[in-house]
Formats: structure tokens, C-alpha cells, sequence
């Protein structure tokens, strides 16, 4: 396989090991690769119920032309091995609730006016929600749309937990497991560029990612998400526009 045009010899190198364990251990179901864009920088947008499916999801752009560059928090960029590997690839470093939490978006605007994929996990974290649906988003996502104005691909993955479950720690490689990835298309954001970047309009385009994430995974899973989005912080449901 052509590694992606944007892909540095760190990205190449990495993916020239890992991409044959990938391969090796799931069995791929891969749609909807015609929505995202052939050229221009966009975000990527997916669901995140597991610490394995940040590969799934860059292994399903990897091959599919893109080396993203994924917003990852700031720790494990401290981890040994790991912290160089994810400096070395470009991936951009997550810093919450800190003074430097501005630069992780600056980062992020950067890379898409250079004309790269931002993969993004607008949840941050990975799900709280019973039955493994897309919890409430943080507003991360819709700052970075709406500051670029750059095109939100949708992304839906299921199997990925069978591989390593949500705060597990045990890995389950075999036998290959089912792991799905969808893309949809692009979230309709333009009508808010000219509103003011407040807390409304945030939430409002944030909820449009996280409608169009999970109507991509109801299809996958064959099942209606609840009506009601799952809030951390409330550790109850919120009204789901």
C-alpha cells in the first residue's frame, strides 16, 4: 500500500509496524471513505469507547490516504516511547484545564489551514455511557469548525471494544475480531460562522457532530441510541436535540 502523501518517515515507520498487527487481528468493514475530502484540510469526528479504537480510527484514514494528526491528552505524550512516537508523527498534545489549553486549539487550527486531517474525539474522553453510545460532546470540536470553517466528517466505529474493553486491561487478539468504521457526510455548520462564538452556538454545533456520529453508529449496530444523551457531570441523560 502508497502511504499518504502527508505521512513524515516517523508516520511511515510506525504505521510499517503496526499496520500488520491491525491487519492480522480484525477483519475490516470500511464505508463511507467517499466522504472525506480529497484535498483541503477537514476534522475528523469520531465516537471513542475504547483506548484501542484511536488505532482503528487511524488505521481506516491511514489507508485510506490520510495521515491524521490526532488530538491526544497532553500525559501521554510523557509516557516513555510513546511520548516520542506521538511527537515524532505530529500528533497534537491536549491540555485541559490548564494555561495551555489555547495551544492545543491553535495546533489543531494550524494543521487544518496547512491542509491536514485533525482527528478529534469530541466526547474527550472515552464514553461513560452504559451501552458504549456517544455521551455528551465538549465544545473542543465545534471551536476548531467554527474557527477554520473547515468540513466536520462524521465517524462511527463498533467492534474495536472487543479487541480491549472499555478500562480494561485485557488485550483479545484473536481470534480477529469485526471492527466496523463509517464516514458520513460533513456536518452542516455554514449557517453558524456568523453567529458570535458563545456557549449556545458551541453547544449547538457540537450536538450536530454528536447527532450525525450516532446516527452513523445506530446504522452499524442495527439499534436506536437513547433519546436522551448520557452527561458526565450530571452522571444522568441530557436532552439530545
Amino acid at each position: 500500500m502508497r502511504a499518504p502523501q502527508r505521512s513524515n518517515r516517523a508516520y511511515r515507520a510506525v504505521a510499517f509496524v503496526i499496520r500488520p498487527v491491525l491487519l492480522a487481528i480484525t477483519r475490516r468493514d470500511w464505508r463511507g471513505t467517499e466522504h472525506l475530502p480529497a484535498s483541503g484540510g477537514y476534522i475528523a469526528a469520531a465516537n471513542h469507547m475504547t483506548n484501542f479504537d484511536p488505532l482503528t480510527f487511524a488505521h481506516f484514514l491511514y489507508d485510506n490516504g490520510v495521515a491524521p494528526k490526532i488530538l491526544a491528552k497532553s500525559s501521554l505524550f510523557k509516557v516513555p516511547v510513546l511520548g516520542r512516537v506521538l511527537r515524532a508523527t505530529g500528533q497534537i498534545p491536549v491540555h485541559r484545564d490548564s494555561v495551555q489549553a489555547g495551544q492545543s486549539l491553535d495546533a489543531a487550527v494550524e494543521a487544518v489551514h496547512a491542509g491536514e486531517c485533525v482527528a478529534v474525539f469530541p466526547e474527550g474522553t472515552l464514553t461513560r455511557e452504559p451501552d458504549l453510545w456517544p455521551m455528551l460532546g465538549k465544545t473542543g470540536v465545534a471551536r476548531l469548525a467554527l474557527s477554520t470553517r473547515a468540513p466536520v466528517v462524521p465517524v462511527a466505529q463498533w467492534g474495536a471494544q472487543d479487541v480491549l474493553g472499555r478500562y480494561s486491561k485485557m488485550f483479545r487478539p484473536l481470534p480477529p475480531k469485526k471492527v466496523t468504521v463509517v464516514a458520513g457526510p460533513p456536518v452542516v455548520l455554514d449557517d453558524l460562522y456568523e453567529r458570535p462564538l458563545d456557549t449556545a452556538t458551541l453547544r449547538e454545533a457540537t450536538e450536530r457532530v454528536m447527532v450525525a456520529i450516532t446516527a452513523l453508529l445506530e446504522e452499524i449496530r442495527g439499534e436506536r441510541a437513547p433519546v436522551e444523551r448520557f452527561d458526565p457531570r450530571r452522571n444522568r441523560p441530557q436532552g439530545q436535540a
